[in-house]
């Protein structure tokens, strides 16, 4: 069992999600995660889907200035329509669609 956390997105076109920044769980009891992997959404899935596998959203706290992991994500939809939703909830800041965006980083 793995334990791994997105703490971002990379989209394209039309603001589609392409990719996520997805860290692996190094410490359960510390919380303390690796560098960030960008990873296809396609693998992602993959990861989520793996039944022995746990995956978070990763939020920033800046109140406490510190990260903190958020809802649990699922994989939603049937064959090629496939796609990653965490909690659907009111609460934006631990959504996919509201993490980071780090295509507008470059």
């Amino acid at each position: 069992m793995a334990t791994y956390r997105i703490s971002g997105v990379w989209t394209g076109s039309g603001g589609v999600i392409t990719h996520y920044a997805v860290h692996t769980v190094a410490d359960t009891t510390k919380n303390t995660v690796t560098l960030a992997s960008k990873t296809s959404k396609a693998d992602a899935i993959r990861l989520v889907e793996q039944a022995s596998n746990t995956v978070t959203t990763l939020v920033w706290n800046s109140t406490n200035k510190a990260w903190y992991h958020g809802e649990i994500v699922h994989v939603v939809g049937s064959g090629s329509s496939k796609y990653l939703r965490s909690k659907p909830d009111s609460s934006l800041t631990d959504n996919l669609d509201h993490l980071p965006n780090f295509s507008l980083i470059y």
